[in-house]
């Protein structure tokens, strides 16, 4: 028998073959490709082969059709599990960002399905009915099947309190060691779903990352005996490998690729073959089968993200982004200004998250702000000192390198194994500079607030977006119990508010830093 496990991860609410920046946008992405090419594949298998599916997690967060169902019109959040049902998933896993927009808009998206979703590592409270149980074990010829379902536990250490209110999260590989050797004694072949990546080097073992427990997959395989196949996600990485002998997939983001995995079984039900690979869904056409059930709500969006919300002017468009992020740029001067207003605050900091961030045009749409501000940050204000700030402006100034010509690029830590581009800030309400031909902990090379120097014992406070705040990318001089106050509303609807009352924004170009190069 053949079995293929195949899987989604990280799709993040991208349906159709859009990105959003124009209503005509046309892309080789999105789940309605990857549900067909799933229903060809089923089609295509030989009567006593078999084929599983597993959904991967962070479905129902990420677009703007995602944030239109937390926020705007509620009455469409049955449709996810309506496209997943119609799938035909055997499994599901919950990801960190089913957590984003709150327990009522996570339960209301996983309704009525026709599979469990699976969570060895997780305890949800006695009000929430989300999980169905750690594993399932399917059956099929006499072939037993068992998965098993993990989820990153660093999900406290970002997501908002009343989010999680109740949840209890535990070590994967903790999970791990408990649980495959139970699922081990009643089937033939074990597979590990996790929502989760890798700290190490897939070859060699070597830390790639800061070893945060953030990523158990690698010691997943190393620590737990007995996994057949381990499927992996999070990171949004492409993988397609044969890790420790264990075949090992990762397919993306945004339904680029299906995860699969093949393993071929002889009558005694031992693996004899195992191959991995991600199968592209670029050249396909979805068809009218999963277009039926998502096609009304996607009209809704578009029109929504055409609406005007404001005007700019002066010129808010990022052509640049390593210019902008290099020279700063007038639209995270606005995100900052933002964030000053709702918090009340003189010091704030931003990212420009990705390098498709467009900015806006002279009239501002939804679409150019829910594009432009991708994540469901809030905003916390964190006291800090002086010395909190300098570290902090340390760890930003080593996003940049100098390579062998003396060209600024993006230093490799910020790259691999992912692009980390959302954890380098520019701030406002201060001014700095850095030498990047000097060591990474001598860059900064002067700070000023108010027109004085920073004191290391001078407190200050802070505006951030709460994944900072609370220290996440790698800036342990934030932390949570350096918060003072919240904004409890998400950076999207301040925006929208904040051109409420001010219908025109004028630009500034701030200039408050330079870099040394």
């Amino acid at each position: 028998m053949k079995l293929t496990i195949l899987s989604t991860s990280d799709v993040h609410g991208y349906w159709y073959p859009t990105n959003y920046s124009r209503r005509d946008d046309h892309e080789d992405y999105g789940f309605l490709k990857v549900a067909t090419k799933i229903d060809q594949l089923k089609k295509q298998t030989k009567v006593d082969d078999w084929v599983i599916t597993i959904e991967n997690g962070d479905f129902i967060q990420g677009s703007p059709l995602t944030y239109f169902t937390a926020k705007k019109q509620a009455q469409w959040r049955f449709v996810y599990t309506q496209l997943t049902n119609a799938v035909g998933y055997d499994a599901g896993i919950l990801g960190n960002h089913e957590f984003n927009y709150g327990m009522t808009y996570l339960q209301q998206c996983e309704a009525n399905r026709k599979y469990p979703i699976l969570a060895a590592n997780l305890k949800q409270p006695t009000n929430v009915e989300v999980i169905d149980a750690p594993y399932k074990i399917l059956q099929k010829n006499g072939l037993k099947v068992g998965i098993l379902g993990l989820t990153t536990a660093y999900i406290p250490h970002w997501e908002q309190k009343q989010h999680i209110a109740g949840w209890q999260f535990e070590s994967a590989l903790k999970a791990a060691k408990k649980w495959v050797p139970v699922l081990r004694k009643q089937v033939d072949i074990v597979v590990v779903a996790y929502h989760g990546g890798f700290e190490n080097d897939l070859e060699t073992g070597k830390p790639s990352e800061r070893m945060t427990g953030e990523n158990e997959g690698y010691q997943l395989l190393s620590e737990v005996p007995g996994i057949d196949a381990l499927i992996t996600g999070h990171q949004h990485r492409e993988i397609a490998t044969i890790c420790q002998g264990v075949p090992t997939t990762q397919p993306g983001e945004k339904g680029k690729y299906i995860g699969a995995i093949e393993l071929n079984i002889d009558d005694k039900h031992q693996v004899k073959t195992q191959k991995a690979q991600l199968i592209s869904v670029a050249d396909v056409t979805p068809t009218e089968k999963f277009k039926t059930l998502t096609r009304d709500l996607q009209a809704k969006v578009e029109d929504w993200l055409d609406e005007p919300m404001g005007k700019v002017s002066g010129n808010m468009k990022i052509t640049d982004p390593m210019a902008a992020r290099l020279h700063g740029h007038p639209y995270l001067t606005f995100i900052n200004q933002v964030q000053m207003a709702a918090t009340q605050t003189d010091l704030s900091a931003t990212a420009l998250f990705n390098d498709e961030v467009l900015g806006y045009d002279e009239t501002v749409t939804m679409r150019n702000i829910v594009n432009s501000y991708v994540y469901p940050n809030t905003l916390v204000v964190s006291e800090i000192t002086g010395a909190d700030l300098k570290a902090a402006l340390l760890r930003c100034a080593s996003f940049f390198t100098l390579d062998t010509s003396g060209q600024v690029t993006v230093s490799k830590k910020f790259q691999e194994p992912k692009r980390q581009y959302y954890n380098y800030d520019i701030y406002s309400g201060i001014n700095y500079a850095f030498d990047l031909h000097k060591p990474e902990s001598e860059r900064l090379i002067a700070l000023s607030y108010h027109g004085k120097p920073v004191r290391d014992d001078q407190k200050l406070e802070i505006a951030l977006n709460q994944y900072r705040g609370i220290g996440g990318g790698d800036y342990p001089m934030f932390q949570a119990n350096k918060i003072v106050r919240e904004v409890q509303i998400d950076m999207t609807e301040l925006i929208s508010d904040y051109f409420v009352t001010h219908p025109v924004v004028q630009t500034t170009d701030e200039q408050n830093f330079r870099i040394k190069k």
